[in-house]
């Protein structure tokens, strides 16, 4: 037996893990999900800062046939996500909340989430799924529960219309297919970093995007002394947009989408 799975069935460790041990199939675990030649391979992106437990965990599931990866932090998670059909997400990580990763997924995704969390208080559960979660879990869970949850989920899942990748706000349109934005109905000449920053404000309406999750999400940058970088990119924005309404400042928290 290998140290991973020796130290999940150990009881010594066993409450420091998310979950308790995988079941081997020749104790009657349940059936891998269909493979390739039935459906596509669902793909799932595991958000957990333990490395022993992100590791047991992506093990348990590649051998259930799943295609499985992980990330550590909540701003690695923001730049993935759109690669997973499922998202396994922890709320305590190092660099955002995971309620707030599950917002910010929620805003521009219907990919379905389920939350993993030692957070068990009712309250905490109603944060979670008003959030945008699936589905709430809380450490230690059980292996078999999880992959039934997994399928419960995906089944719900599979009936929903992809979201559009078309933001409108206005004259001020944004396609995330394309990385085109047009205002009216003229193309705006963005670079890569204007595009995603615009492309950020607009999927969020109305909120006050922070500083760092700016940084986060746009520059891969929990935080940073390079943040003039964010007032540069918004004052090229302005410029190019024709306005500085177009983005408002809020004083000491960051920014938000506003109107000519």
């Amino acid at each position: 037996m290998n140290r991973q799975a020796s130290d999940l069935l150990d009881p010594r460790t066993e409450q420091h893990h998310p979950f308790t041990a995988p079941p081997q199939p020749h104790r009657g675990a349940a059936p891998p999900p269909p493979t390739t030649g039935e459906r596509q391979v669902l793909r799932v992106l595991v958000v957990e800062s333990e490395t022993r437990a992100a590791d047991a965990l992506v093990q348990g599931l590649l051998r259930q046939g799943y295609r499985a990866e992980s990330v550590a932090t909540g701003g690695k998670a923001l730049q993935l996500h759109q690669q997973a059909d499922l998202i396994l997400l922890d709320l305590d990580l190092p660099d955002l909340d995971g309620l707030e990763v599950c917002r910010s997924v929620r805003s521009v995704s219907d990919t379905p989430i389920i939350a993993v969390t030692g957070r068990g208080s009712e309250l905490d559960r109603v944060l979670g799924l008003q959030a945008g979660s699936d589905d709430y879990m809380v450490k230690p869970y059980g292996f078999r529960e999880l992959l039934a949850r997994i399928e419960a989920v995906m089944r719900r899942a599979r009936p929903r219309q992809t979201v559009s990748r078309i933001i409108d706000h206005g004259p001020l349109r944004i396609d995330a297919t394309t990385r085109e934005a047009t205002l009216d109905g003229r193309p705006v000449d963005l670079t890569r970093k204007e595009f995603d920053l615009l492309h950020l404000l607009a999927s969020q309406p109305g909120a006050v995007i922070s500083r760092r999750q700016l940084m986060t999400q746009v520059w891969d940058d929990t935080w940073s002394h390079r943040g003039r970088t964010i007032d540069t990119h918004v004052s090229s924005l302005r410029g190019k947009l024709g306005s500085s309404n177009w983005i408002i400042t809020v004083r000491g928290v960051g920014f938000r989408l506003g109107h000519p």
